[in-house]
C-alpha cells in the first residue's frame, strides 16, 4: 500500500478509537461493546465490507453483532479464517480469500480479510472480530495493530475509565 494511503488509514484509526474510548468510557457489557466497535469502525475505515464478532458458544463460532451482509450464522472452530484464528488463537491476515484453504465466502464479493481473537479478562477466548473488504489487500500490520489494541482494552484489560454519572461521558 502507498504511503499516503497508509497514513490515512494510521488517522482513520487513531479517530476511531478516540471516538470508541470515548463512547465505551465505563461499559461493561460485550455486546454494547461489540456493537459499537462495529458501528465506528465501519464508519471510520470505507474499505471495511462487514464488520462483527463471532462469538464462542458450545464449542462453536456463532454470529454476533456486525454491520453488513448476512453473516454465516456457525463456523467451527478450524474451519475458515474465523474458525481457523479461534482455534489458534491468533490474529488471521489474508490478503485473498480465495487462496485461503477452506476459506467460507459468507458474502461472495469479500476479497480480503483479517480475523482477531477476542480475549476476556481470564484470557478465554470468548469471540472473534472479522473484517472484509471488497479490495485485494485491503489489511495490513497497521489493521493489525490497531485492532488488537482495541479489543485488548475493551476486552481483555480490566478497564478504569469510569462513566461520568451527569453526562454519561
Amino acid at each position: 500500500m502507498e504511503k499516503i494511503i497508509r497514513s490515512k488509514k494510521i488517522i482513520a484509526y487513531k479517530k476511531a478509537l478516540k471516538e470508541i474510548d470515548a463512547i465505551l468510557a465505563g461499559e461493561e457489557h460485550p455486546i454494547l461493546k461489540m456493537s459499537t466497535i462495529n458501528c465506528l469502525l465501519k464508519e471510520n475505515l470505507p474499505y471495511f465490507f462487514w464488520t462483527g464478532f463471532y462469538l464462542v458458544h458450545k464449542g462453536e463460532l456463532v454470529v454476533g453483532p456486525y454491520q453488513g451482509t448476512l453473516g454465516c450464522l456457525h463456523i467451527s472452530f478450524g474451519k475458515g479464517v474465523c474458525g481457523t484464528a479461534a482455534q489458534q488463537r491468533k490474529t488471521q491476515l489474508v490478503p485473498d480469500v480465495e487462496k485461503f484453504p477452506g476459506h467460507i465466502a459468507c458474502d461472495s464479493r469479500s476479497r480480503s480479510e483479517i480475523v482477531v481473537p477476542v480475549f476476556d479478562t481470564k484470557h478465554q477466548l470468548i469471540a472473534v472480530f472479522d473484517a472484509d473488504s471488497t479490495k485485494l489487500a485491503a489489511f495490513d500490520e497497521i489493521d493489525q495493530k490497531y485492532l488488537e489494541k482495541l479489543l485488548n482494552e475493551h476486552f481483555t484489560k480490566k478497564s478504569h475509565k469510569k462513566r461520568s454519572k451527569t453526562t454519561g461521558h
